[in-house]
């Protein structure tokens, strides 16, 4: 008999496919989808951004941590959270806990390209956006792999490509 986890929860930096790939193997699985970034938006009303702007990326990670409690909750979703989410203990242990974790891995050129004319990313707004990737990747990638029950490389993978390979692997 054939089992499906019962959420899968995707980690991993900005720009990897959370929400690309969330979407898309949702569908497939006929789970309901979540970004966490998307649920705050709409909760507030404003754009994150905007909230980054008011109330420092502090208050966005309280806010954070509510949404992921909540959605961390659900049974048979596919959740994507924002890059940052695994930094917040409170974060790490709900995703842990309600289901299996992917962590969506790229390289910097990948990243790069995939965020290089997106406005609604507030840590790149930088002079220097390689350098701010590389330096969140240096604090990140250790709790993503921690965190991660299977890694899943996107570099050069097409949607289509991704969303089959992850479905094979969380299929039992």
């Amino acid at each position: 008999m054939e089992r499906i986890i019962s959420n899968i929860i995707l980690i991993g930096p900005m720009g990897a496919g959370k929400t690309t790939i969330g979407r898309q193997i949702a569908r497939v699985l006929g789970f309901d989808f979540f970004d966490s970034d998307r649920e705050i938006e709409e909760r507030t009303g404003v754009t994150i951004p905007l909230i980054f702007e008011l109330e420092g990326e502090d208050g966005f990670r309280r806010r954070e941590i509510d949404v992921i409690a909540e959605l961390s909750r659900k049974k048979n979703i596919v959740l994507a959270t924002g890059g940052g989410a695994v930094l917040k203990q409170e974060n790490q242990q709900a995703l842990k806990s309600s289901g299996t974790v992917v962590y969506l891995r790229a390289g910097i050129d990948d990243l790069l390209e995939r965020t290089s004319k997106d406005k609604n990313r507030p840590l790149l707004q930088t002079d220097n956006p390689r350098k701010k990737l590389e330096s969140i990747l240096i604090e990140r990638e250790p709790i993503y792999r921690e965190l991660a029950d299977i890694i899943l490389e996107t570099n050069q993978m097409t949607v289509y490509t991704a969303v089959k390979e992850l479905e094979s692997l969380v299929r039992k």
